[in-house]
């Protein structure tokens, strides 16, 4: 499907006011771009792969929406106009401009694939599926991914902490748990290195087509994994299914669901297993290194990649 893009030049001052006035007309969503840099709170909820540098903030912003291409949108445009006008008697909205374009769905879901190319972890090659490497020499494994719109291109700081640990502790033939896979890229790698048995839980079911795309795009056995959707914190019937008596467990999610999710992890692990967790940004390390301790796990190494903390831990 086709649709008409209308783009909207304001002031970061004025970019709510004028998405609140969009809201009100029964415009449906907008997209705000700006150079105003992220917080680190606001970097934590994001938890995006790929965070593109951003020029300095020059008080400028844009504000998109956009409607089905080949109707009549003359009245809804003349309101928006009225609206601008209407905002500039309480807020600066600079040019208030209106520029039109046209886009397609295809556009939103692939464009990012542009940023995503192969890099190297440890002795490990992550490449795109659609880009090509001429040479493969020199790398340990090599692992294609297409995370489509689930997380996990291996790109992350978070996701890299959680593969060198993997690099580190993962012996063949071990039982290993990916609670929040994502694309499966954690459970990709854990087969790479040897892994028996890997199984995969999310609470978002693209996330299971994404990982078993990806675990078949890399010649892997699908005997050897299991992809389950769910809430493993609170619900029984996925703690049942997952079972126990894994080697290691891996939670590349947020601190704050990592928080609530280390007292369930002990009735997984075996006794001396691993528990890695990462998307902890710095300043909650020490609220999530509290909850790994008190589930009984004895800390052995927190590791740092940028403001992001990834703790390993083993059952006692």
């Amino acid at each position: 499907m086709k649709w008409e893009k209308y783009t909207i030049r304001t002031t970061t001052e004025a970019e709510d006011f004028v998405s609140s006035m969009l809201a009100d007309l029964g415009v449906e969503g907008v997209q705000i771009e700006d150079n105003i840099p992220l917080s680190a709170e606001e970097k934590a909820q994001l938890f995006i792969d790929i965070l593109p540098e951003l020029p300095p903030d020059d008080g400028e912003a844009s504000v998109s929406f956009f409607l089905e291409a080949g109707e009549p949108h003359e009245e809804l445009l003349a309101q928006v106009r009225d609206g601008l006008e209407g905002l500039r008697a309480f807020v600066e909205i600079g040019a208030g401009a209106i520029r039109q374009g046209e886009t397609e769905d295809k556009d939103w879901i692939n464009n990012w694939k542009q940023y995503f190319k192969p890099f190297v972890i440890e002795d490990i090659l992550i490449k795109p599926t659609w880009e090509e490497v001429p040479d493969l020499q020199g790398y340990r494994h090599v692992i294609e991914i297409d995370p489509g719109i689930s997380f996990g291109t291996g790109r992350h700081e978070t996701t890299q902490l959680c593969i060198r640990q993997l690099c580190r502790h993962l012996k063949p033939g071990d039982k290993l748990l990916d609670v929040g896979c994502g694309s499966g890229i954690l459970s990709l790698v854990g087969l790479k290195l040897g892994a028996g048995r890997v199984t995969g839980t999310d609470i978002d079911p693209i996330c299971m087509e994404a990982a078993r795309e990806n675990l078949l795009a890399n010649h892997l056995p699908e005997e050897q994994a299991l992809f389950c959707q769910g809430n493993l914190i609170d619900d029984p019937g996925l703690q049942e299914r997952v079972g126990d008596g894994y080697d290691i467990v891996t939670a590349n999610i947020l601190a704050d669901v990592i928080i609530p999710l280390s007292p369930v992890i002990p009735r997984h692990v075996k006794q001396g297993g691993i528990y890695i967790s990462s998307g902890i940004i710095d300043f909650k390390e020490e609220p999530v290194k509290a909850a790994v301790q008190a589930a009984g796990f004895e800390i052995l190494e927190v590791s740092r990649q940028g403001e992001w903390v990834g703790i390993t831990a083993r059952k006692l």
